[in-house]
């Protein structure tokens, strides 16, 4: 019996189940909200509407890809990132 998971490519992504990191957070947060208001099959469809929606967002990208859009298009206090300047600033000196 293996005692380490060597993975097949270098740059694969962490896996839950089936799953993605990401796309098994999107689909589990709904399913549990829907769990504890009760509402467990509008929680189910929401799930798989997260996980269908950000599988196509994604699109065969890095996860990466969906912090670099949300930092062009969200307000910074939405992504959290601090240590950059401001996506709305175009000319930073000169």
């Amino acid at each position: 019996m293996d005692r380490y998971a060597i993975p097949v490519f270098l740059d694969e992504p962490e896996r839950i189940g089936l799953w993605t990191v990401d796309e098994f957070a999107a689909m589990a947060a709904p399913f549990i909200t829907g769990i504890l208001s009760q509402h467990i099959i509008i929680g189910l469809v929401a799930g798989f509407g997260g996980w269908w929606g950000l599988r196509k967002a994604k699109a065969g990208k890095a996860t990466s890809w969906l912090l670099h859009m949300a930092y062009w298009h969200l307000p910074s206090t939405v992504t959290g990132i601090q240590h950059v300047p401001p996506s709305h600033l175009r000319l930073m000196a000169g």
